[in-house]
Order: structure tokens, then sequence, then C-alpha cells
């Protein structure tokens, strides 16, 4: 059930991303969601300048072996460079929102100038992230603390469903279905064309 809710998230963010593109004045033919390849995150001089000398000889000599693959869920191009991710979940909650920042960071030392997203159906981030049109969006305490410490990554949170998420009651129960409102609809397609706009 979790997998499947995870694809529908990603499915929804292309929609969004394309309606948003559109309502800028993006053509179609210019945005892609390309077939991304992970990004190798390579080993750091720093890093190696600071082991000791047989293991930093030990990295030296097998350099290429050492790197991570990173990646988020909607890599989005237009014309074909990449210029937003977008990380999908049914719901985030802190110990989620550091993965994310992480993993956000390391794309961004491939690519500085990535505009970041994180697109949730519900929030567990607590503050006004469970309000998905409140404006300013003040967020919350713990997630502006964890956020603080990424300074190079911008993340934009756009929520799609209101209220918090209830542990209890989850959404794919009918008893605890929520409407995806058109207000909300209407807002994350605004907010992503936004993050699209240097790029039309």
């Amino acid at each position: 059930m979790r997998a499947e809710k995870g694809k529908l998230v990603e499915k929804m963010a292309r929609g969004i991303i394309r309606l948003g593109w559109q309502d800028i004045g993006g053509t179609r033919r210019r945005l892609s969601f390309g077939n991304f390849k992970k990004c190798r995150v390579h080993v750091t001089d720093d890093y190696i300048a600071k082991l000791p000398p047989p293991v930093a000889e030990h990295i030296l000599r097998g350099m290429s072996a050492h790197y991570y693959r990173a990646h988020v869920d909607v890599h989005v191009f237009v014309d074909d460079t990449l210029v937003l991710g977008v990380e999908c979940k049914t719901y985030a909650e802190n110990a989620m929102l550091k993965r994310i920042l992480v993993d956000f960071r390391l794309l961004k030392t491939a690519y500085p100038n990535l505009t970041c997203c994180l697109l949730q159906l519900e929030s567990m981030l607590e503050g006004h992230y469970s309000d998905p049109v409140a404006s300013p969006q003040l967020g919350s305490p713990s997630s502006h603390t964890l956020m603080s410490l990424f300074p190079d990554v911008d993340l934009n949170i756009v929520t799609l469903l209101r209220g918090e998420r209830k542990v209890h009651r989850p959404i794919h129960k009918p008893e605890f279905f929520k409407p995806l409102e058109i207000d909300c609809l209407n807002h994350a397609i605004g907010a992503l064309g936004k993050m699209l706009r240097p790029f039309a």
C-alpha cells in the first residue's frame, strides 16, 4: 500500500509540474522528466587530507570506486538541463526531513543551482505545513532548525491535503478519506510554476 501511494504522489507531481509549467507559458517540448542516472558524489579532498596516510592512499588508488549514488524521486529538466528535484512523500515528519535534506545536499554537490522541493500528500512536520494554502507559510520550529543546518538547500515544501496526518487514521481507508480540495491543488500548481519560472 505504501509503495502504491508513493507511486501515486510521483505521478501527481509530474502532472502538477506540467500544469505549473503551462501556466507560466512554458512550452511542452522544453520540459521533460528525462532518464536521470543517479548522480555520483565522490569523496572530497578535504576528507582525504584528514585521513591516516595508509587509508588516504588506499582511497586515492581506487578513487573511481569511491562514490555514492544520489537522487530524488522526480528530476525535472528544462532544455535537457536538470533544474528541479522533487522528493515525493505520502507524508513527511522531521526524521524523514533530515534524510531529504541530506539527499538534496548530495545532489547539489553536482548541481549547485538545483531547485529543491518536497511534495507531500499529508504533513507530520507540525506548524503550518498541514495548511497548504496558509500565507505566509510559517513552518514549524523543529523543521526550521533542521533546514538551518543545510544553508545551501533552499527546500520548498508543498502539501496537498489539509490537516495533520493521524497515524491511526490512514487515508487509504474509506472512513478516513481526505478530499483534494481545488484551492490546495491550485496552490500546488502555482508553487511549482513559481519554482520553474526562472527557466521559462
